[in-house]
């Protein structure tokens, strides 16, 4: 009895794995000794599988830890068909599946993003639901600055007064006044930093005409200032209108990217060169393919006269606006350059994406690294149940996503999210992107950035006005003639405001710090010039919108 207690004999059942099949080893001595020898049997049987006997030799621990460790690893590697599991429920949640197939967009990890239609049963409305049908009356195209064209429509042929003033607390005022003798009413527009204000008095209301600073402040209890000063510039209306439009745009420029089955990157998508019949289909929903050689239409920053962005690009004609699509197959290819600037330094300075998917790989919506991307629209091609093998497979499924500090845009997806025709798509898709960007506009960095620039154009606009009403009336200074580049006046209407609207926009790109791109000593320079001519496409209606590079990681 005390050699049995001397002696501790345990059965222990070693790891089956494989080829090799199960060994049982009885293994006598302390517990020290029992990790080495099990060390030594595990070792044994992995690296001869034959029955021939090696020789035990001295192994640091260290090293026996790491090669237990591997040994382990392989064994399980080997078991996986015994190991697989169901998934979680929390993640099984969010893999909701749209018909038969993975939904067309995932959130990433870190959120941030809204999704249309939701993923989460129990968000039972939809992000962009409005209360008005799903026929195409209800594909309204939304207007970006409503009070843009009032201006233009109501003052521009009519006899009016403009004024200026400067508020100490709200800044530079531009005041606009209009009487409507036929309607007895006064159309009064007041301009402040943050917006305009526009309305109409009837002329009833008032004892005695009102003055300039009585009208504005009917508009805006705000405004503190004891009086104005009137326009007698006799181009103020152009330079007024200038102002007022310079939000408006008839142009625009979308992002195509093709993603395939099994792309979940960036690299991945760029890369794609070979265009699908069905993809090229899809295409030409969008719009025709054009030669960009000699093209005369909106070009959206691409080149027409070089060839340096390709031969072909996709363009269409959308009630009154023109719309240039930056498909990626289409931007030059770079062998060798996996980020494939070329490509991105187009879609990645486009503010809305297209993303055709062929397959069933769902598109996480933060793939793409851009701080001007901020909606994607997701569309795959399905096979519905009445759709027989003869059938034109004409479906299509939409899901939209947008960074969660873009407001909600129509118009609304139907239930569910499938189009059968592809007049009926096209329409949907045209008027989703166009309202995409606009709201987009209204996001926390693009809202910050408008607000600054519209501060240094209302300035320029005051001066502007009151330097040109002064010379107009024989009290010219120094500080209000114009200079051209070359120090010499300007003449007369050739300059001034178009020459600070261009300045302020300059200006405007110091901002660009604070949408958040690390500040890079060396390049803070360069980055401000391509801003600047990208964001002097948004405040006017030139042909053609700046270009930033992607390593700006913008």
């Amino acid at each position: 009895m005390d050699g049995r207690n001397e002696k501790l004999f345990s059965r222990k059942r070693s790891f089956t794995f494989g080829a090799y099949g199960g060994l049982d080893k009885f293994i006598t001595g302390t517990e020290s000794s029992c990790d080495e020898a099990v060390g030594h049997n595990i070792l044994d049987v992995l690296d001869s599988p034959t029955s021939e006997a090696k020789p035990l030799t001295s192994v640091p621990s260290s090293q026996k830890v790491t090669e237990l460790f591997a040994i382990i690893e392989k064994l399980q590697g080997s078991r996986l068909d015994e190991q697989r599991c169901e998934f979680p429920p929390p993640l099984k949640t969010r893999l909701l599946k749209i018909g038969d197939g993975l939904p067309l967009i995932l959130p990433p990890k870190s959120g941030g993003y809204w999704i249309d239609p939701p993923l989460d049963k129990q968000v039972e409305t939809s992000p962009t639901l409005s209360q008005g049908g799903f026929g195409l009356e209800s594909y309204d195209i939304m207007e970006r600055d409503s009070e843009a064209k009032v201006y233009q429509e109501f003052f521009r042929h009519r006899y009016h007064h403009s004024f200026t003033a400067c508020d100490p607390a709200l800044g530079p005022l531009v005041l606009s006044v209009c009487l409507e003798e036929e309607e007895n009413r006064l159309r009064v527009i007041l301009r402040m930093k943050e917006c305009s204000i526009h309305g109409t008095f009837s002329v009833s209301l008032f004892q005695q005409f009102p003055t300039a600073v009585e009208l504005a402040k009917m508009l805006c209890s705000n405004v503190n200032v004891m009086c104005f000063e009137a326009v007698s510039y006799l181009k103020a209306p152009e330079i007024i209108m200038a102002f007022d439009e310079h939000r408006v745009s008839q142009n625009f420029k979308f992002g195509v990217l093709y993603q395939k089955e099994g792309q979940l990157t960036e690299e991945d998508m760029l890369s794609n060169n070979e265009e699908s019949e069905e993809f090229l289909e899809f295409l030409s929903i969008l719009g025709q393919t054009v030669n960009l050689q000699g093209f005369t239409g909106f070009r959206g920053g691409l080149d027409v006269s070089r060839g340096q962005t390709g031969n072909e690009a996709v363009f269409t004609s959308f009630h009154g606006r023109e719309i240039m699509f930056h498909v990626a197959t289409k931007l030059p290819f770079t062998e060798g350059d996996t980020q494939q600037l070329q490509r991105k330094r187009h879609i990645g300075n486009d503010i809305v994406a297209l993303v055709y998917q062929e397959g069933h790989t769902p598109f996480i919506s933060d793939v793409i690294r851009s701080h001007f991307l901020h909606c994607f629209i997701a569309v795959r091609r399905i096979k519905r149940e009445n759709e027989g093998e003869g059938g034109d497979g004409g479906s299509f499924q939409v899901s939209v996503t947008a960074r969660e500090d873009v407001p909600p845009f129509g118009p609304p997806l139907p239930t569910p999210p499938i189009f059968t025709e592809g007049s009926v798509l096209r329409e949907f898709l045209l008027t989703k992107l166009i309202n995409a960007e606009i709201s987009c506009y209204k996001a926390e960095k693009f809202s910050r950035l408008e607000l600054r620039t519209r501060s240094s154009l209302l300035e320029a606009l005051r001066c502007e006005l009151s330097s040109r009403s002064q010379c107009m009336l024989g009290e010219p200074s120094q500080s209000s003639i114009p200079l051209t580049e070359g120090g010499r006046s300007a003449p007369e209407g050739g300059g001034g405001f178009i020459e600070n609207f261009k300045r302020a926009i300059r200006v405007r790109s110091h901002s660009f710090d604070t949408l958040g791109v690390p500040k890079k000593a060396a390049a803070v320079a360069g980055q401000r010039t391509k801003v600047s001519k990208y964001l002097s496409d948004q405040t006017s209606n030139t042909e053609t919108r700046g270009q930033i590079s992607p390593q700006d990681d913008l």
